[in-house]
This record gives structure tokens, C-alpha cells and sequence, in this order.
């Protein structure tokens, strides 16, 4: 009897997971793994947070905790800190009861969550979700599964390894009124090139006169310079401009809680009204797709953030993260400029956050991981947390053969 299935065909292997795959088979002792999108220390290892260790402790200690349900939108102490987290311990719009939140499945659920809502109640019919050229690759896989059509507006600017600020406003300004515009609020992925502040002013006139939706998306709050409040200007900018929002929160960079999959869905909305009927959807869904979100990350980061002295303590650890990762940028233009590569480098300490696009071609790449052992994305992006002391100078001298030679 044949299988009704027989007919289904394969997808492509996750370029992340194949790239991570090819350097763990790799046998030479000095591959080096620029893909993976996870802070590593200095001896290239994974790093559990001095802060998160200690709440794992004061959580396996608490006999008053248990293994019930959350209720559906997730643990209440969790949201509300995610919220003011992002949105400032002042804001003005949680002083309102305007912000509502929902606990998601990391930060892919949260941008799920938000777009699932959209294609089901958002009044534009048809519109469009712009999404940055270019940008983490599910970004298009989400919204075109629940059905929502995506376009890109113009971000990286090839020649100047920067943005190109003209060809999105542009965009935004061709766009149909009402369209959901997916935005970076700091240390874009893949580029990292983010807006200045002027330029994130110039952005929010464009939105709010076309009436765009700003869906922001945020991964790396405090992991890009080292300053949580730094690291959210652009949204409570926009917030304080008046915008209506969702805010995909993920906590898997900043926490390492990577396989603890805590997110959150921030909502702003025009009145306490409008979020509670935007919950109540998406209570409805959630109910049908996870039940209900699971406990033990948002039990760690909603100790952290709710407790003074922790705080302070991530605060520490954030910085220590991301002041790593900008001492190995500095270092890699260091050395690129003493060999004297072909080309400008500046973009790899103007850029931020974890990852840098090196302006590296596909088959420049291709000869760095088939020569060097150097496993990097074809696009050129390689991750900062993947260099360290010991390895910068061997990569340097690899990015300097291919661009003479390739």
C-alpha cells in the first residue's frame, strides 16, 4: 500500500544547523565556527551567566514552587518586567494601562504570535509585511505562513558597508498606507549597522505619516553596547511619538537561556480597551497552538529583573558580553589594517552586536571554509563571539588571502 505521503517533498536543511553540522565533523585543530548565533568565551566555550547560575540555585531551593500550568499568556510577574524592560520604568504608556503582553515561545514565538494575530484582525487586508534586505532568515518564513505577503525595503548599503537610510525611507514612503514594517530597534541581524538616533527620527516621520504598523523586533537589548536603556532608544522613541506596536522580546542572547525559550509579546495600543481585546486574541490562539508557555526561563529572568541586587549583577554579566565582542571587533581591524588588506575595514568596528556582514562574496567564503576551515554564512556574516585571542590573527590572515586571491 503506498503512503499518502509519498509525494511530499523534502525541505533544505537550516543553513544555521548545516553550518554548525560541517564544523562539528570538521577534524582540523584550528576550524574556527563564525555561524553560530550564541556568545561564546574567550576559549570559545558556551557561557552560563554567574547571574542566571544563581537563580538557577535559588529556584531549586524554593519548596513552594511546583510544575502546574501557567495560565495562558504566561506568568504575570515575567510579562510585566518585560515589558517595563524594554519600555522604561517611566513610560508613559504602562502609566496608562495601554500595554499588554503575552509570554512566547523565545523570540520566534513572540514575532509568531504577533503575525498570526495581524493576518487574522489587522484591518488592512492584503497588506504587505517589509521586511529589512536583509535580515534573519524567519522573518519571511513566519509572516508568510500565516499568510501575510512579503516585501523588503533597502537596508545594507554594499559600498559603504552601512545603511543605505535613503533607498528604506524611500520605501516606506512608496509603500501602501497601513503596510507592517519589521524593524531592528539595535544590533541589526545580519548587519549590524543600526540607525542613529536622527535617522530613527527620520524613519518615525515617514512611518507615521504613510500610517505603517512598527513591528519591532529585539534579540539583543543590552547585548549590543552594554546599556539596556541604549540599547531600546528606537523603541521608546517610537512609543513616545504615540505608536501603536508589537515588540518581539527574545532572552536567549542576553540571558543565554537559549534552550529555555523565554519570550514575550509587548503590546502598545491606543487605549487599555483596545489591549485588552488584542490579549483576549491572543489568549485564544495561544490556548491552541502551546496551551500554555512553558515556566523554568521565564521563572529565571523574571527573578532577575524583579530583584534589585540580580539586576545588577546581569547588568555586570551584559556587560562583560558585549564589551568581549567589541574588544574582538577592534581586534580583527586591527589586524587586517597591520596586513594591509585590500579594501576599507572600518565597517567591522562601526558595526554592532554580535554579528558583523564583512562585505566577504560567496565564493571568498566558500575558500575560507574549504582552505581555512572558517564556517561562516555565504552572505559573508560571521559572529563575534566566535573570535577570540587565539584565533583573530589566523582568521585575519585568512580573510587577507581570499580578498587578494579570490
Amino acid at each position: 500500500m503506498a503512503s499518502i505521503f509519498e509525494n511530499v517533498v523534502g525541505a533544505p536543511a537550516d543553513v544555521i544547523f548545516a553550518l554548525t553540522a560541517a564544523y562539528k565533523a570538521d577534524t582540523d585543530p584550528k576550524k574556527v565556527n563564525l555561524g553560530v548565533g550564541a556568545y561564546r568565551t574567550e576559549d570559545g566555550k558556551p557561557w552560563v551567566l554567574p547571574v542566571v547560575h544563581k537563580a538557577d540555585h535559588i529556584l531549586v531551593d524554593d519548596e513552594n514552587l511546583d510544575h502546574e500550568y501557567l495560565p495562558i499568556l504566561g506568568l504575570e510577574n515575567f510579562r510585566k518586567a518585560s515589558a517595563k524592560l524594554i519600555l522604561g520604568e517611566d513610560s508613559k504608556a504602562i502609566a496608562e494601562g495601554r500595554v499588554g503582553s503575552a509570554q512566547c515561545i523565545s523570540g520566534t514565538g513572540a514575532v509568531y504570535t504577533g503575525a498570526h494575530f495581524l493576518s487574522k484582525h489587522y484591518p488592512f487586508k492584503g497588506a504587505a509585511c517589509y521586511i529589512s534586505k536583509p535580515t534573519w532568515a524567519n522573518h519571511r518564513a513566519i509572516f508568510e505562513g500565516v499568510g501575510i505577503p512579503v516585501l523588503e525595503y533597502p537596508y545594507w548599503d554594499a559600498e559603504t558597508k552601512g545603511l543605505d537610510l535613503k533607498g528604506m525611507l524611500g520605501a516606506m514612503e512608496a509603500a501602501p498606507s497601513g503596510s507592517i514594517f519589521l524593524l531592528h530597534p539595535c544590533a541589526h541581524n545580519p548587519t549590524g549597522v543600526d540607525p542613529t538616533p536622527d535617522q530613527w527620527k527620520q524613519i518615525a516621520d515617514v512611518m507615521e505619516a504613510r500610517g505603517h504598523f512598527t513591528f519591532f523586533d529585539t534579540a539583543y537589548q543590552g547585548f549590543a553596547s552594554g546599556s539596556l536603556d541604549k540599547d531600546a532608544y528606537s523603541v521608546r522613541y517610537f512609543v513616545e511619538r504615540g505608536f501603536e506596536m508589537f515588540i518581539a522580546q527574545s532572552f536567549s542572547k542576553n540571558f543565554g537561556l537559549y534552550s529555555e525559550r523565554a519570550g514575550n509579546l509587548t503590546i502598545v495600543a491606543k487605549t487599555p480597551e483596545i489591549k485588552n481585546t488584542i490579549e483576549s486574541q491572543i489568549a485564544k490562539a495561544q490556548r491552541a497552538v502551546i496551551s500554555n508557555p512553558p515556566a523554568y526561563g521565564s521563572r529565571v529572568v523574571s527573578l532577575v529583573l524583579n530583584d534589585e541586587t540580580l539586576y545588577k549583577e546581569w547588568e555586570e554579566n551584559l556587560s562583560s558580553m558585549a564589551n568581549r565582542i567589541i574588544a574582538m571587533r577592534q581586534a580583527l581591524f586591527d589586524e587586517l589594517v597591520a596586513l594591509g588588506t585590500p579594501g576599507t575595514w572600518n565597517h567591522i568596528v562601526d558595526q554592532i552586536g554580535m554579528f558583523s556582514f564583512t562585505g566577504l562574496s560567496t565564493p571568498q567564503v566558500k575558500v575560507l571554509k574549504e582552505k581555512y576551515h572558517c564556517y561562516l554564512t555565504d552572505n559573508g556574516r560571521i559572529s563575534m563571539a566566535g573570535l577570540n585571542t587565539k584565533n583573530v590573527k589566523y582568521f585575519a590572515a585568512a580573510v587577507d588571502d581570499v580578498v587578494r586571491n579570490v
